[in-house]
């Protein structure tokens, strides 16, 4: 049963190649007369960086892409913009860090898609701005983080940090002294999102009472009850656990304030983002015995590769859980990632789909018979629109769909046009003001 899910993600990829097949072999064969691709998918170069997980490379030979460059590490800096100076696809995790300067040196750059749940690594505000579109998975390794947290909280409040370490140095510590059940203790869960819904039942299935505070309004899951403040739920919780995402309001959000409201004795324990704790007053803390035990998954500076020594005020604690950054890594986590942001790289390339984009407007518009269609990237200035209207009405371009969706700062616009217009339509587009990028798709 231990590679069940990861068995299953493949056969989802072997049900994907069938559907595209069975397409292809039988509906596509009038779409192949009419509509041409604008780039081959040979053609499209696919970097996949630090060890992307299998998934994700076969979903993507599945669907007709073979041109993919696989790298078991992140890249320094400049080997990654000689290696994406041409790609058009990039495939992240934690570590590469995607910032303008990069970024600008990616002339051809589609999308960008990265293999787990945070997007803090990318420059979203650069992306946006060249028109490049950031996907991420961020549910797949809900249940991993979940379940990690579970156990270390179980874990710390009896001790076993400090019994093992002491056994390993020859030392036999058995006492029930600050040694705890997790039954009936109150877990306080920073951050109600997907994880730490999700969390808040598991604990209460083994007996825990759960609270949690979030600065948007959740409707509780189970028997979890919210709390008005962060300092309320600080003084109350046994086991204090937080899972916010890294923003600037996040920034320091524990800090010696923070932990002084904490009760006397609890547990903390940080699985989100490593910039959202003051470390050295974490460790304070610590030491002094504020706090009974801590696990800590995520640092403000991680080392860049496994080579690379990890530094921290925390190490040579018994008391403390340090993982390096494990949350989501388990083999089912990473199988199910690589299947969720293969298909939506896959989705953008073939039909401009830009749903659940982080950074990107969301547009998504069905196929239509005899048709080309055009993708048209644009900064989001009043009349845009009205001048690419005015370019199909001046030419007598029949349009048989269009969606378009903007935010901020750009707007994105699908059209499909006749097949005989398309490269008139673009000729044209690529005129109109504002324009970041067109191309005809297919």
């Amino acid at each position: 049963m231990r590679y069940f899910n990861v068995v299953n993600s493949y056969i989802i990829v072997a049900f994907r190649f069938i559907d595209l097949f069975f397409n292809l072999t039988h509906k596509g064969s009038k779409l192949t007369q009419t509509q041409h691709i604008s780039l081959v998918k040979k053609k499209i170069k696919i970097v996949l960086l630090e060890g992307v997980h299998q998934t994700a490379v076969a979903a993507l030979h599945a669907d007709g892409f073979d041109n993919i460059h696989f790298y078991t590490t992140a890249l320094p800096q400049d080997e990654l913009v000689s290696v994406l100076a041409d790609a058009h696809f990039v495939g992240i995790r934690s570590r590469t860090q995607l910032t303008r300067e990069v970024l600008e040196q990616a002339p051809k750059l589609m999308a960008v898609g990265c293999f787990c749940i945070g997007t803090n690594q990318v420059d979203l505000g650069a992306a946006l701005e060249l028109g490049i579109p950031v996907f991420n998975a961020p549910y797949s390794n809900t249940r991993s983080v979940a379940e990690l947290v579970i156990a270390q909280a179980v874990l710390l409040l009896r001790g076993i940090p400090e019994k093992n370490a002491k056994a390993h140095r020859g030392q036999w510590l058995k006492s029930a002294h600050q040694s705890y059940e997790a039954r009936g203790k109150k877990l306080g869960v920073v951050g109600y999102g997907s994880i730490g819904s999700q969390l808040g039942i598991m604990a209460e299935a083994m007996g825990m009472e759960v609270i949690y505070y979030d600065q948007i309004t959740k409707l509780s899951m189970g028997n979890a009850r919210p709390c008005a403040s962060l300092a309320e739920l600080l003084g109350q919780a046994d086991v204090v656990t937080l899972h916010v995402p890294e923003t600037p309001a996040t920034h320091c959000l524990m800090g010696p304030k923070q932990f002084a409201q904490m009760k006397e004795g609890s547990i903390f324990i940080n699985a989100s983002r490593g910039t959202v704790v003051d470390i050295d007053a974490l460790a304070t803390c610590l030491g002094n015995g504020k706090l009974l035990g801590a696990a800590i998954d995520v640092f403000p500076v991680e080392p860049r590769s496994n080579n690379d020594e990890f530094i921290s005020p925390l190490r040579g604690l018994d008391n403390v859980f340090l993982t390096p950054h494990v949350g989501g890594s388990t083999v089912e986590a990473q199988a199910n990632i690589g299947v969720e942001v293969a298909d939506k790289l896959i989705r953008y390339c073939d039909n401009g789909t830009s749903l659940s984009s982080v950074n990107f407007p969301e547009v998504s518009l069905p196929n239509h018979e005899n048709t080309h269609r055009l993708l048209h990237i644009h900064t989001n200035i009043p009349g845009v629109l009205s001048q690419i209207n005015n370019v199909f009405s001046e030419n007598s371009i029949n349009i048989s769909g269009q969606y378009l969706n903007t935010n901020e700062k750009v707007g994105y616009v699908v059209i499909d046009v006749d097949a005989s217009c398309s490269e008139l339509a673009l000729a044209k587009l690529k005129q109109v003001n504002g324009t970041i990028s067109c191309r005809v798709l297919f």
